[in-house]
């Protein structure tokens, strides 16, 4: 959720000289507080579905049934919230009003991870909307609203994000295998295996440093960081 935005203001700031803090402070608020958003949704989610209790790695919220599930649904509802209302803050600065649509987007994309009768999480498309939403919309969303320009730092960095994001949710997918195998949670992971899983997540995270390395070698001495 941070990195993100750490990489698309340094872009931004490639393009304009200057720190819009301001600006890049309200992108931080709605980054985290979507993640966090979509966290406790997917704790709610999943527990009610019955998924969680096939669970063996860290116990969760719900299908603990240490909070009900409805205050975990409510602290999911307050996050994405507030990241709504930070997102409105940035449109109403830069009066870029699109930026409502992709907003609302974002909501819908976190919540059906695991909600509704469909979550798209359990048909194998986890990988490809957080690489969109975590990385490309995430990374270039925060440059353009500073700098209203998208350069090649911006996009490069935001595939490298994505990827990066992608190999944390497969690793993540790869521990709960077997759960997700009984509980018919049909992850990437679960529909490719575990060793092309494997490569997958070097494929990620070598692409991804190759991307930094490309940046530095054309000239800019901050893709090292």
């Amino acid at each position: 959720a941070v990195t993100p935005i750490l990489v698309g203001t340094g872009a931004a700031i490639l393009v304009t000289d200057v720190f819009h803090w301001v600006i890049a402070l309200f992108c931080l608020i709605v980054s985290v507080s979507l993640q966090i958003g979509v966290n406790y949704a997917n704790d709610y989610s999943d527990g009610i579905r019955g998924t969680d209790d096939f669970r063996v790695g860290p116990a969760r919220l719900t299908a603990s049934r240490k909070v009900r599930p409805r205050t975990v649904l409510l602290v999911a509802l307050a996050f994405f919230a507030i990241a709504a209302v930070a997102g409105l803050a940035i449109t109403i600065r830069t009066q870029q009003w699109w930026l409502l649509a992709v907003g609302a987007v974002c909501i819908i994309a976190a919540w059906f991870y695991t909600g509704g009768k469909r979550p798209y999480g359990y048909y194998g498309l986890g990988e490809l909307v957080v690489f969109v939403f975590f990385g490309l919309v995430a990374t270039l969303g925060t440059t353009w609203v500073q700098a209203l320009a998208l350069p090649q730092e911006a996009w490069f960095g935001a595939v490298g994000v994505g990827l990066l994001a992608c190999a944390v949710l497969l690793a993540n997918n790869l521990r709960d295998i077997d759960q997700d195998r009984v509980a018919g949670k049909k992850t990437l992971t679960v529909l490719i295996g575990r060793t092309a899983t494997r490569w997958l997540f070097t494929v990620f995270v070598l692409a991804a440093f190759l991307i930094a390395a490309y940046l530095a070698w054309i000239g800019y001495p901050i893709a090292w960081l």
